[in-house]
């Protein structure tokens, strides 16, 4: 069955920044005292930007042990590492940048190959090393971040496209239906056993498909990308302002 989400709902701005950040901090820090490390793999868009520009210009920066700390990503479009539109160069901007992060603990995923395919397989490969684990089992990531587009996705995982329905690989080629449509993507196994699943959701546009996916209504929103994740054994926590749970009645 999977966990159940645990539904965060806390003031827009500042307060859910606090709050999302302490929920993190808690995680990497028992991930540490457990394995002497946290794997991290980090989302894309505003909101998390929003994140981690708070962490780089606030007392975060001294809070988070960052030398233990070991940032992977969810996702990345098939573009160079200096593309305005590359997840890894949003993150080297807001947040490994200002924070002084060293290189060697950010693996980034190397959307600029001509063959994807190879990159995704690369990319897992990095993956279980970093977890020694083997195939067929899934590697296990101390926290996944994650957000939500308005058509249910998340990561680069899309409504009805063959990424989706990966069993075998931690990674995978994903197609989104505009903008750059070619994605790599962590697949539903590998963010199905992490031990810490955090989906960061803000803002009034957000409000329709927060309730798609928290309270679905037919089998096409129980059938939504977001709504697919579901933590074996981890824990799933949505972290929204109360713009984006607005629609939310809690009868589930």
């Amino acid at each position: 069955m999977g966990s159940q989400p645990d539904i965060r709902i806390v003031q827009s701005g500042q307060d859910w920044a606090y709050r999302a950040s302490e929920l993190i901090l808690q995680a990497s820090e028992e991930a540490i005292r457990a394995r002497g490390r946290c794997l991290m793999a980090l989302s894309g868009g505003s909101t998390p930007k929003a994140l981690y520009q708070t962490w780089s210009n606030s007392d975060w920066k001294q809070r988070f042990d960052w030398h233990h700390i070991v940032f992977l990503f969810g996702d990345e479009r098939c573009v160079p590492p200096s593309h305005p539109e590359s997840t890894y160069a949003m993150a080297q901007t807001a947040l490994f940048h200002p924070l002084g992060i060293h290189p060697s603990a950010i693996h980034r995923i190397e959307g600029e190959r001509q063959d994807p395919v190879s990159a995704a397989r690369d990319y897992e490969l990095r993956i279980r090393a970093l977890t020694n684990s083997a195939v067929p089992h899934f590697p296990r990531l101390d926290l996944i971040l994650l957000g939500l587009g308005d058509d249910g996705h998340t990561a680069s995982l899309f409504p009805g496209t063959e990424a989706l329905q990966d069993q075998v690989h931690v990674v995978t080629v994903g197609h989104a239906p505009k903008g750059i449509t070619l994605r790599l993507t962590l697949t539903l196994g590998v963010i199905n056993r992490a031990t810490m699943v955090l989906f960061l959701v803000t803002g009034t546009g957000k409000a329709s498909v927060v309730r798609a996916v928290l309270e679905p209504r037919t089998v096409e929103e129980q059938g939504l990308p977001a709504a697919m994740v579901k933590p074996e054994s981890g824990r799933l926590i949505w972290m929204l302002d109360h713009a984006a749970a607005a629609q939310l009645t809690g009868g589930q």
